[in-house]
């Protein structure tokens, strides 16, 4: 029986682990610390050019900020004919102007480079956290999509944070050098800055409540973005215009984006006017600041046109500096705040797993007391199976739809863990097997294959990947899942470039790819574990019996170090060779045996097996 002992590896205790790692579905980790650790990540990836751009961002930024001091000298010198100071200032104004290009350029130049070389780190370590995860709830729950979705789009325009930390630390500059100069003429101009307050408070607010709106309308955009595929795809065309669905679509593909815009289009609205409020605040501000010095007690030409430029510029550079921090704390900042969500959920769902996949299965595979209910799910898929599942044995699950067959599968394979329950692995607990080193082990076939558009001789590679141009051990898999005619029939046999939108590329029926599928799930030689769930359902029923008898031949040939090999199947008539059967009814283990016990027992299979037997007549 299941004990508190084995709970940490329970799929809800890995769920919440990882909520409790990254917060409740509606928090994010904090802004500046998830930009913090994206700067990191940058670093790690480019160091030398991250550091020489932020310099240069730096360096670019003072010579345009001394503008306004350069003029107020020119002004001066002109004012009080002073042939020296007017000389100085023009220089000055040349040397600032030329290094303002000069540095702006090389600066331009070498950011671009940065982001290109951390573009692809970026997307590539997006793809690699995605892939690490060993189970696949977030492929699967609504919440987790909606938020990947975002990130998705995020993904390939988290580069362009990086530019704008540099843009805004060279704004800033600006604005310190500008207010400094103000204060040289009167302390109290320093009190612009507060007015600047309200405005950098919109510019950051804003972005924050318009994509909490879309986030919210994300699975409605998910949606509208399906509908669209759907209408203007070759795989979905054809059905579309012998149905004339085509204009329901278009009209349910409007309605979702409606219903993701209008929540949107109102936080814009909103927060738009808050944000012109800020820089009419602003302009009240420096119109006042203008007429204070104009008519101080103290005033001066040089001082005037001093401050008409710096306040002008600090206009400029106040409006650059709000924009910049409004992009971070919007679309990039959130971005680096969703990259941190998804390295943290992938950390937190880290199973601890330290030990080896064994070499050979000696006693076999033995399911303990388990119950799984999806993620989001109060029904149990799988409920207090107790099984056991002999090395070296053939074992057909069957079963109605619903009863539980493929979420088997999937936990065998630790795509899923046991919600309450373990599942024994030679009396090691799966959940401590690395699920990498586990899965090195296993082989198999699914009906919802994918459809991977490369040569044959790849796609079917694909299943060892160690062994994926030796041309022996493809043959082996074409002969095992009966493929060979297959890649026969291709133009350059296992050289040929599937799928019709390649250069050369060549279309196959869904048979041949479903037995190209079962090929590359044949291709490791001798797996501990080998799951066929039902990946023959496009072949007729006597291709699939013969199919699978001939492998389960090979497999009692070779019992002694054999793996267990697993077949869900709805056709009797292939499932009575296996030398197991296990029956699964509502959510559990109604009953198992061979063929001929189960027929003798009169139970469920026997039910199952007269009613399709009939079917058949």
């Amino acid at each position: 029986m299941s004990s508190p002992d084995h709970a940490p590896a329970s799929a809800g205790n890995v769920d919440g682990a990882a909520q409790a790692a990254t917060g409740s579905l509606d928090t994010l980790p904090p802004a500046l610390s998830s930009m913090w650790r994206l700067c990191r990540l940058g670093f790690r990836y480019e160091p030398s050019l991250m550091g020489v751009s932020f310099v240069l961002a730096l360096l670019a930024a003072l010579p345009d900020a001394l503008l306004a001091l350069w003029l107020a000298l020119l002004g001066q010198g002109l004012i009080e004919h002073r042939p020296g100071l007017l000389r100085f200032a023009v220089i000055a104004l040349a040397v600032s102007a030329a290094l303002t290009w000069l540095l702006q350029t090389v600066s331009t130049r070498l950011q671009r480079r940065f982001r290109d070389k951390v573009t692809i780190a970026l997307e590539s370590h997006v793809a690699r956290l995605q892939a690490s995860i060993s189970t696949i709830a977030h492929q699967e729950r609504p919440e987790y999509l909606d938020r990947l979705s975002v990130l998705r789009e995020q993904v390939f325009t988290l580069d362009h944070m990086y530019m704008s930390v540099f843009s805004t630390a060279g704004w800033i500059l600006r604005l310190a050098v500008t207010v400094a100069l103000l204060a040289t003429v009167n302390p109290v101009l320093i009190v612009l800055v507060v007015f600047a307050v309200p405005t950098v408070a919109a510019t950051s607010w804003r972005p924050v409540v318009e994509r909490v709106a879309q986030e919210r309308g994300a699975q409605a955009d998910r949606l509208a973005r399906h509908l669209f595929t759907l209408s203007t795809t070759a795989s979905s065309g054809k059905e579309l215009r012998v149905l004339g669905i085509g204009p329901e679509l278009a009209r349910q593909r409007r309605a979702s984006w409606e219903h993701w815009y209008a929540p949107v289009a109102a936080a814009r609205t909103a927060s738009s006017t808050w944000y012109a409020a800020g820089w009419a605040l602003f302009a009240l501000g420096y119109v006042g600041a203008i007429v204070l010095v104009a008519a101080g007690p103290h005033a001066n030409p040089a001082a005037a046109i001093l401050v008409l430029t710096a306040g002008a510029r600090l206009s400029s550079y106040l409006s650059g500096t709000v924009s910049e921090v409004g992009f971070l704390r919007g679309m990039w900042m959130d971005g680096s705040r969703r990259l941190a969500w998804l390295e943290d959920y992938a950390s937190a769902t880290a199973q601890h797993s330290d030990l080896p996949a064994p070499e050979h299965l000696a006693e076999g595979i033995r399911f303990e007391h388990v119950t799984f209910a999806y993620p989001g799910s109060d029904r149990p898929a799988l409920r207090d199976v107790d099984l056991f599942l002999p090395a070296g044995a053939v074992i057909a699950v069957v079963g109605e739809n619903g009863a539980g067959k493929t979420t088997l599968v999937k936990l065998l394979a630790k795509l899923y863990a046991p919600t309450a329950g373990r599942i024994l692995v030679d009396g090691t607990d799966l959940a401590r097997i690395d699920p990498a080193r586990w899965r090195d082990r296993v082989a198999g076939a699914f009906q919802d294959f994918f459809r991977f558009e490369l040569q044959a001789g790849q796609t079917i590679g694909l299943g060892d990947l160690p062994r994926l141009s030796v041309e022996s051990a493809l043959v082996t898999a074409m002969d095992r899942a009966g493929a060979r005619e297959v890649v026969d029939t291709l133009p350059a046999g296992l050289c040929t470039q599937l799928g019709p939108t390649w250069p050369e590329g060549v279309d196959v029926s869904y048979g041949q790819w479903q037995k190209l599928a079962l090929a590359r799930g044949f291709m490791r030689d001798e797996p501990l574990l080998t799951m066929l769930d039902e990946p023959t359902a496009a072949l007729d029923a006597e291709t699939e019996h013969q199919l699978f008898e001939r492998y389960a031949d090979r497999v009692r040939e070779h019992r002694q170090g054999a793996g267990v090999t697993i077949l869900v199947s709805h056709r009797f008539s292939t499932v009575r060779m296996a030398d197991l059967i296990v029956v699964l009814d509502g959510s559990g283990v109604a009953e198992t045996g061979s063929h001929d016990e189960l027929i003798a027992a009169g139970g469920r299979y026997c039910e199952l097996y007269r009613i399709q037997a009939q079917a058949y007549r």
